[in-house]
């Protein structure tokens, strides 16, 4: 059975009703960033979402090609997850989403490192 982050960490992905505080660990995760409004047809949020979600499925479906990563175990992709501001805005102006900026990030497991790039890039 293919490990679940969202099962695992509850706390995390599946919180409580009632807010609290929850110290969240050094997490691995793959992370795209960007300015301008989400809904625009082809936009960059758009695009950057879809090379995310590229990245993450590549690395999860990884174990059926050739390259085999050290300590790869099967697991569900986690899902996105995103942080979003508005500069020199005080609160929110959802009316101008051209102003948002954004960083969408997908976690990644431990056994994904920084340098396991060199395997994929020629």
């Amino acid at each position: 059975m293919a490990f679940d982050f969202k099962k695992e960490y509850k706390e995390f992905y599946r919180p409580k009703n009632k807010p609290e505080i929850v110290t969240v660990p050094k997490i691995n995760y793959i992370a795209v960033r960007g300015k301008g409004n989400p809904n625009e047809e082809g936009g960059a949020y758009q695009q950057a979402i879809s090379v995310l979600y590229a990245v993450a499925y590549t690395l999860r479906m990884s174990y059926k090609t050739d390259y085999k990563i050290d300590g790869f175990f099967e697991y569900v992709v986690p899902p996105l997850e995103g942080f979003w501001w508005q500069e020199n805005i005080d609160g929110g102006n959802y009316a101008d989403k051209d102003s948002f900026n954004w960083i969408s990030v997908i976690r990644l497991p431990d056994f994904v490192s920084q340098n396991l790039h060199q395997y994929y890039v020629e």
